[in-house]
């Protein structure tokens, strides 16, 4: 991901100055020569090359797509998806963000229908501050014999939903969706929020024919910008553009007084065309991270010879920001007497630090559960979330946080990023970026991360999810970067197979496999949701009538800090009295098919962690029969020392042993690593599905 900070200096600017919101008077005549250099850096052209699309312009041959080679399979194609902000003056002294939104799309068949349901996110700041919705119109036309018949969406069937307590949705579906169908949607967003210009994506889950935006950024606004994805584009301007901004402001004698501001604004126009829509690949952590798009945050706000307002702040300001909001860190700085007396029954008199912490993680984990709701925020105050015995991620793991710390355990807060979120910028504390909250102990020799919400989940052990980059501890006095790198997690298995002949002759045997710590997570989740009949049903389909299981076992199904290992004897179903007989050594095991379907990849492999696999058979051969044939030894590299294979076999007089073992020794393949990686994927696959080949004794 690209940062850019984009400047924005001022030119021959007379104003009026609302520093602190209180009008200042004074003139500004020089031309900012970062400005300049930007301008002479992005090779500055005229804004050009204009979409047509107009709502309500649709004609008869607006539904022909012969002419329209460009991802002809799609489920619906976005025609036109336009988008811009700028600023104006405000009767409140200061500015409102005009944001306009344009889409038109035609939708190819039924399973193009869910674009047209349509959600508008409006913010609050729960102190009077709101986003509005204006100019809404949307409509869907359909070509019948030759006339386009035009269907308006009803105001009665967009309705307003709370998703949060600053975030308000707007829900809307578009009427009379039919395969072939045209529908356009347009509206307006003004927002008091300058914090909050809006970002744009230029690709996503369908293709696009023309894709928009253009900013207007007003003087005094000073923006970090964010580009993520290609960046190659149809059209990529910038230029300066002279303003008048009508500013009106109460003097406080019922009074109003208007104020005309001219200056140069920075006009920023992006186009693209003929973007292809993100394809879902697996092992990425998500396509937005890949997505072609631009997203801002006001660095900081100042008028020329002004005092400079800074909005991004650093980690120490937004530590204290963030510990100082009700919603986040309030309850972390009370007293919290009531933690008292629910400790007495959770620590002995005398513990460890190390103990006290694993005592009270344990008792939050096992008796506080997680309601399944994600981000920053808590809704409820900790004592609440106590009684109720349940709780979203953040107010459970805040809750830790002050039950450690009322338990003289040193304990923050640390926010993340998930890999479903995408990456959090390591420059930048741009809040909106991340989603989640643990806990992280200080104790003398380490810190360790905490997260209760996982009901599953070993005393240091985080979701794999977590693993996606940088997280902070949220401190006053020391904020600090914690990386949570998907290279440092070892996914460990080892499974063991021995079959024997009994005293029949009839081969049978005996599996076990220990769980690397992700895998034992998700087992443990099977098992808790059903049952352990229903886990032993599962085991024998996956083995179809090859075996039969019996006598099944689990240990650690309750000790979450160790793996969990899975066990039972079986007996082979498919030896028959045949003149040869072909045994798939690998049992159920192994890799059926390759993990890397596609032929080529646009974007990254990001496996949630490092892999070390192990698979062990001991064979007797089967009375009766001599050994045919069986697979070669082997062991390949992937690229120098990125992973191996090894498939190693041994033959004795009355046994054959077998050792599998496949390494990957980082989580993080390139593009250009991709077709190495998909071939050694292919190899493995191959090399897994070799048989034993045994021949009867004449």
């Amino acid at each position: 991901m690209e940062v850019i900070a984009v400047p924005v200096e001022i030119t021959a600017f007379s104003f009026v100055s609302v520093i602190n919101r209180t009008p200042v008077y004074f003139i500004y005549k020089q031309i900012g020569l970062l400005v300049v250099f930007m301008l002479l850096l992005l090779h500055v052209l005229p804004a050009q090359d204009k979409s047509n699309a107009k709502f309500g312009r649709i004609t008869p041959a607006d539904f022909d797509f012969a002419l329209q080679k460009f991802d002809s399979g799609a489920n619906a194609i976005i025609m036109a998806d336009i988008g811009s902000t700028r600023f104006e003056g405000n009767s409140n002294g200061f500015f409102t963000l005009i944001y306009t939104k344009y889409l038109r799309v035609k939708i190819m068949n039924k399973n193009g229908f869910e674009i047209g349901n349509h959600r508008i996110k409006l913010y609050n700041d729960n102190e009077g501050g709101i986003e509005k919705l204006y100019s809404l119109k949307g409509s869907t036309y359909n070509l019948e014999n030759g006339i386009v018949k035009e269907t308006k969406l009803d105001d009665h069937s967009v309705y307003s939903e709370k998703f949060s307590k600053y975030i308000t949705i707007k829900k809307l579906s578009l009427p009379a969706l039919k395969e072939g169908s045209i529908f356009e949607l347009e509206y307006v967003i003004k927002s008091p929020f300058e914090v909050h210009l809006r970002s744009w994506d230029f690709q996503g889950a369908y293709p696009r024919l023309w894709s928009e935006y253009e900013v207007f950024i007003a003087p005094p606004y000073h923006y970090v910008m964010s580009m993520t994805g290609n960046q190659d584009f149809y059209v990529d301007t910038v230029r300066l553009i002279t303003q008048d901004f009508m500013i009106r402001v109460n003097n406080g004698t019922g009074a109003v007084d208007a104020y005309t501001l001219s200056g140069n604004t920075i006009d920023r126009r992006w186009v693209k065309k003929n973007v292809p829509a993100l394809q879902e690949e697996p092992f990425t952590t998500t396509l937005d991270n890949y997505n072609s798009g631009v997203t801002f945050q006001l660095h900081y706000f100042q008028w020329p010879e002004g005092e400079r307002h800074e909005y991004m702040n650093d980690w120490y300001k937004t530590s204290k920001t963030l510990l100082g909001e009700e919603d986040f860190g309030t309850d972390l700085n009370r007293d919290n007497g009531w933690i008292s007396d629910e400790l007495k029954s959770i620590l002995p008199a005398t513990l460890s630090e190390q103990e006290k912490t694993y005592r009270i993680y344990c008792f939050v984990r096992d008796n506080i559960k997680a309601t399944g709701n994600t981000g920053l925020y808590i809704h409820d105050d900790l004592k609440d979330v106590f009684k109720k015995r349940a709780g979203s991620t953040a107010e459970i793991n805040l809750l830790l946080t002050a039950m450690l710390r009322k338990a003289s355990v040193n304990a923050d807060p640390l926010i993340l990023s998930t890999r479903e979120n995408g990456f959090a910028s390591p420059e930048y504390p741009m809040m909106n970026q991340y989603n989640y909250v643990i806990c992280m102990v200080h104790l003398e020799t380490k810190d360790i991360p905490l997260d209760a919400s996982q009901p599953y989940s070993g005393f240091g052990r985080l979701p794999e999810s977590c693993y996606n980059g940088y997280g902070h501890i949220i401190n006053e006095e020391k904020p600090f970067a914690v990386l949570f790198s998907a290279d440092s997690m070892m996914e460990t298995s080892l499974t063991n197979v021995f079959i024997s002949n009994d005293e029949k002759g009839r081969p049978s045997g005996s599996f076990t496999t220990t769980f690397g710590k992700a895998a034992s997570y998700n087992e443990r989740e099977k098992i808790k949701i059903g049952s352990l009949k229903e886990y032993e049903k599962k085991i024998q389909q996956d083995n179809s009538s090859d075996l039969t299981v019996q006598h099944l076992g689990i240990d650690s199904l309750n000790n979450f800090d160790m793996p969990l290992t899975v066990h039972y004897d079986f007996e082979l179903k498919n030896f028959s009295p045949a003149e040869i007989l072909y045994f798939n050594p690998m049992l159920n095991e192994g890799y059926k098919s390759n993990l890397f379907t596609s032929m080529e990849r646009q974007y990254p492999v990001e496996i949630p962690y490092k892999i070390n696999e192990t698979y062990l058979l001991t064979m007797d051969i089967p009375a009766g029969y001599q050994v045919d044939e069986l697979p070669n030894s082997i062991k390949v590299k992937l690229n120098d020392a990125d992973g191996f294979f090894e498939y190693l076999i041994q033959k004795g007089d009355h046994e054959v042993q077998m050792r599998v073992r496949l390494s990957l020794n980082k989580a993080f393949f390139s593009v250009d690593e991709y077709a190495s990686l998909r071939n050694f994927f292919d190899f493995v696959v191959k090399k897994e599905r070799e048989q034993f080949v045994f021949r009867k004794i004449k």
